[in-house]
């Protein structure tokens, strides 16, 4: 049964410029409020919205260091020095390798690539990782989605002869890694216009800025972009600015033309028929290439994104597939686990935090359990397992809670964390537990607030479902790509009803098929599907209104493309007697 949600409808647009925008575009009065309260407010700025335009990308030399690491690299290549692609072994760490390594190896064939054991070395650069380099003879590493914090590692990387050139976008410590260049927007000392990029697109402005200094066309680049926008949807970046224009590029790509993996990763989600959506991507292509360095090595997911045939494409993508079946097995029993554990715990209603530690659950997995506990309990949460002798384990946050900031003020009991404001990863030793559990509990408890612990539902404007016609969601579609920053609009229609078709649908009965309607168009009605919300069934069949908030999607059903509304959430209406 889904928490109760709390609506919150934003404040409409300026009304003047909302009549503006219906005058000049032409469009109806809901949709033209959305542009304004997503800062749209006049012909040509709805004009870089609907169009993004690949020459509105931000100069890469603007970045901080980026004139430094395009020498070391432009050096590296001109005098044959071994190079490392080094990067994190999820999403974002893998597409940026894969992104940096292909590019490369169109130039030089002194590159090769390396993906941390998630088990043996943990996140981010590691002294194995460093070794391995060093006895390959390379002597500049390019670390991607990684490296902000490796102060020490990189200091033992010099000390071998290996400079580093560093393409992150997770927050800096104080004290940043003595490499050659260090590219990271969130620097304090960088002014580069744009500070939400992926890790996958801090290393496409590095290959951008070098193609500016050699001349190369950035047509070169463009088919690369397939993987840049599977990187910003999968590591959730707001798609707002840069990203928007390099997600609605990347969309371009992966629908026309996808390099020959993620095309068998397509095939084996289903999706091979369909227009491809950012959540298409979040949902069903992203936890498959995750899969691989949760189930076994990150190194099997850039083997697959850099595949140069159909039979080596497809042989490992099945086998990423079959890890991800794998692991949402795994990940059922653990959830239910640790949902167990979490019902069991003495004084669970005063608790402002969850934690949660069994030393046998799969370390691969952790992160989307504490994700489920979240959507259950609605509390920053952390779960653990032990891995190497260690605790460790991911943490996942509530809208407006800094989760890192909570964690960083428990530094002293841990040995190694990073992360961001809603979600992060610790390790730390076994005595340490119960001290940093008490201490994480009495943050959370001092600076959570009463409204952070209540599930918000962000509601943009009221309809009808008359609105909702085919140009109304054809003009809509134009919106995309939706994501942080940009998220699909969600409307509120009051007093509908199911037309008595509804049913119980999924395997345990858990979700809502409808059939909706209102009074006023009774013969229309408008498909919808609400998941994990069958408590309502009963008060709907039985002819009785509700209010409703949703978005408006498509549903495919051989190979057709219909309107759905994707529900929310439910709010029942007084019942009819």
């Amino acid at each position: 049964m889904a928490l109760e949600k709390k609506w919150i409808v934003k404040e409409p647009g300026n009304p003047a410029l909302v009549r503006q925008l219906v005058a000049e575009l032409g469009i109806d009065n809901a949709l033209a409020n959305l542009l304004v309260q997503r800062n749209v407010k006049d012909f040509a700025q709805a004009k870089s919205f609907f169009r993004p335009q690949l020459e509105n990308l931000h100069d890469p030399f603007l970045m901080k260091d980026m004139d430094k690491a395009v020498k070391r690299l432009d050096r590296a290549i001109r005098e044959s020095e071994k190079i490392l692609v080094y990067g994190d072994y999820d999403v974002d760490g893998t597409t940026a390798v894969a992104l940096v390594y292909s590019f490369l190896r169109k130039g030089t064939p002194m590159v090769s690539y390396y993906i941390p054991d998630r088990y043996t070395e943990g996140y981010g650069i590691s002294y194995i990782g460093i070794d391995a380099a060093a006895e390959e003879g390379c002597t500049l590493i390019i670390a991607l989605d990684c490296g902000i914090k490796a102060t020490e590692k990189v200091e033992y990387a010099r000390h071998k002869g290996i400079d580093f050139i560093i393409c992150d976008h997770h927050l800096p410590a104080d004290e940043l890694p003595q490499a050659v260049a260090v590219l990271d927007p969130k620097r304090n000392d960088c002014h580069y216009p744009f500070d939400e990029l992926s890790g996958c697109g801090v290393g496409f402005k590095l290959l951008q800025a070098f193609c500016m200094s050699r001349n190369i066309p950035l047509t070169e680049l463009y088919p690369f972009l397939d993987l840049v926008v599977v990187s910003i949807a999968s590591d959730l970046v707001s798609i707002t600015g840069e990203n928007r224009i390099l997600a609605h590029y990347g969309l371009k790509q992966i629908n026309e033309a996808p390099r020959k993996g993620l095309h068998s990763i397509i095939k084996l989600a289903g999706l091979e028929k369909h227009q491809i959506t950012v959540d298409d991507i979040v949902f069903k292509i992203g936890p498959r290439i995750n899969a691989a360095g949760r189930m076994e090595s990150g190194k099997m997911a850039v083997d697959l994104l850099i595949s140069r045939t159909d039979d080596d494409a497809s042989q490992i993508g099945n086998t990423i597939n079959d890890h991800n079946d794998d692991r949402k097995n795994i990940d059922r029993k653990i959830t239910a686990e640790a949902l167990d554990m979490v019902r069991d715990m003495p004084g669970l209603k005063d608790k402002k935090s969850t934690v949660v530690y069994n030393p046998k659950w799969h370390k691969g997995v952790v992160g989307i359990v504490a994700s489920r506990l979240v959507e259950n309990y609605y509390r920053p949460t952390i779960v653990l397992t032990k891995s190497n002798g260690f605790i460790t384990g991911s943490a996942r946050s509530i809208p407006g809670f800094d989760l890192y900031e909570a964690i960083e003020n428990c530094s002293d009991l841990l040995e190694n964390f990073g992360g961001h404001m809603y979600a992060a990863g610790l390790t730390m030793k076994e005595e340490r537990y119960q001290e940093f559990c008490q201490r994480f509990e009495d943050i959370v408890a001092e600076k959570v607030t009463e409204e952070m612990l209540t599930p918000l539902e962000s509601i943009d404007t009221y309809i009808e479902f008359r609105q909702i016609t085919p140009k109304f969601f054809r003009l809509l579609k134009q919106f995309q790509p939706f994501g942080p920053g940009n998220l699909s609009p969600v409307f509120v229609t009051e007093n509908v009803y199911d037309n008595g078709n509804g049913r119980l649908v999924g395997s345990d009965s858990g979700h809502l098929k409808l059939e909706l309607i209102q009074e006023d168009e009774p013969y229309r009605p408008i498909s919808a599907i609400a998941f994990n919300q069958s408590e309502h069934f009963e008060h709907m069949h039985n002819g009785n209104p509700v209010d409703i908030c949703y978005s408006v999607a498509e549903n495919y059903y051989r190979g057709i493309a219909n309107i759905q509304l994707r529900i929310k959430d439910i709010k029942t209406r007084d019942v009819i007697v």
